[in-house]
Parts: C-alpha cells; sequence; structure tokens
C-alpha cells in the first residue's frame, strides 16, 4: 500500500462472503437498498429512539408481546401482525418520534447479524450517502462495504450502492486503497448514475417489487440525501449517531 493510501476499503457482496472479508479494526458498512437500511435511515431521521434487528421473525414477535412496535418483513410482504413491514413510507411520522423498535427482515438484518462482533457497524443507504461518506473518511479506518444482496446472493441495487460509495470516497480522500470489488462496483455506478432507476429495471429484487406495487418505494430508496443520519450499531441497538 502507497503511503498515499494508508487504509483499504473493500465490497464483500453478500454476508456468507463475510468471514472471507473480516478484519478487526475495520468499520463495516451495511448495505440493504431495497429497502431494509433505506427504512432505518428514514425511522432514525422521523426521531426513532432505537432500532433493535434481529434475525429472525420469532425474536422480532418476543418484542411486539413486550410492547415494542415492530416491523417484519420476508420475500418483500409484511408480515401479518407487525406495526410495520420494510416500506420506508412505514417509518415517515410522528409515530416513530422516540420510539424503540425491533425488526426483522429477508436480508439486511441478516447482514447486520453476520457483522455484529465488527470494531463498528454502521448502516448506509443512498438516503444518507454524502454524510456517511464524509464520516467515514474521518474515521482514518479500513472500511468494508457490506452488500445484504438477496438471500446470500449478489444483487444489483446493493452493488450500485457500494459502487456510488467507492466513487465519492476516491474523489475525496486520497487516503483509501480500493480493492477489486469497489473498483469494478465504481464502473458499473458509472454506467448507472444518471438514471440509476432506469438502469436497475431488469435486477432481480426491482423486478419483484415492482410486481408487488412497490415502485414508489423503488424510486424513493434511489433518492440521495433525503435522510442525513448514521445508524450505528451500539450492542444489541441501532441508534443514531
Amino acid at each position: 500500500m502507497s503511503e498515499t493510501h494508508k487504509h483499504k476499503i473493500d465490497t464483500c457482496f453478500t454476508p456468507y462472503l463475510y468471514p472471507v472479508y473480516k478484519e478487526e479494526d475495520t468499520i463495516v458498512v451495511i448495505i440493504d437498498v431495497f429497502r431494509a437500511t433505506s427504512a432505518i435511515c428514514v425511522a432514525f431521521h422521523y426521531g426513532a429512539e432505537r432500532i433493535i434487528p434481529v434475525a429472525t421473525v420469532e425474536e422480532a414477535m418476543e418484542y411486539k408481546k413486550q410492547g415494542f412496535l415492530a416491523g417484519a418483513e420476508r420475500d418483500a410482504i409484511k408480515l401479518d401482525g407487525f406495526d410495520f413491514g420494510n416500506s420506508p413510507y412505514d417509518y415517515m411520522g410522528d409515530h416513530v418520534n422516540g420510539k424503540t423498535i425491533a425488526l426483522t427482515t429477508t436480508n439486511g438484518t441478516q447482514a447486520i447479524e453476520a457483522a455484529r462482533d465488527a470494531y463498528k457497524v454502521v448502516v448506509g443507504s443512498f438516503l444518507n450517502i454524502d454524510i456517511l461518506c464524509d464520516w467515514l473518511i474521518k474515521q482514518e479506518r479500513n472500511v468494508l462495504l457490506l452488500c445484504s444482496g438477496w438471500k446470500n446472493k449478489f444483487n444489483m441495487e446493493d452493488a450500485l450502492f457500494a459502487g456510488a460509495v467507492s466513487e465519492k470516497i476516491s474523489q475525496l480522500s486520497d487516503a483509501f486503497k480500493m480493492g477489486d470489488g469497489c473498483l469494478a462496483l465504481m464502473y458499473l455506478y458509472g454506467q448507472a448514475q444518471h438514471e440509476p432507476v432506469k438502469f436497475l429495471v431488469h435486477a432481480s429484487h426491482k423486478e419483484r417489487m415492482a410486481k408487488l406495487g412497490l415502485k414508489k418505494d423503488i424510486k424513493f430508496c434511489l433518492t440521495p440525501n433525503s435522510c442525513p443520519v448514521i445508524p450505528v450499531l451500539q450492542g444489541k441497538y441501532l441508534v443514531k449517531l
């Protein structure tokens, strides 16, 4: 690594691969653009106090029984008996202000679970991209962009966001050596950045969501900087940095 490149930044394409990339002293950015990390940013932007990310529906229901608000989603569908699904629009409003919310999702909360013992875990989405990149640069540490993917498989929208972060950090700082994953995704983002919705038209999860009538969610989740907050994991809770 050259003198100018003091730190590494790389991308892990799914939680299944996380053990291959795992290193101590690395900040892990959890990415689930459609829709968990976008929804989490919205919840904190609207005043949620804490979010408890859990891996299973059963855990989320236990919190619900204890009187907490709880969100649960599987295969892009909100589960019966819960207050919220995984749509950012579920978390917009005074009803989340000051609340603690338990949340389980198909992919995003699984990625958080995989990286739970990392040096630091933060949540990334297009909604908080600028404030996130500025903060990452100031930390002066190695960074791993962890894409949630779809059921441990690669997906396009998370990769696109990882490319956007890589591009932005490379423009703002020469302190980071880009891993091959980041380099590849910067090229991908270069193709998509002017019309990301159109670029993702055939992406599997976008098609899945469109069939469920979630096109409004798709467009919102690709809107940069609408929720400038950084959720960070502290113990079992996500809180606003």
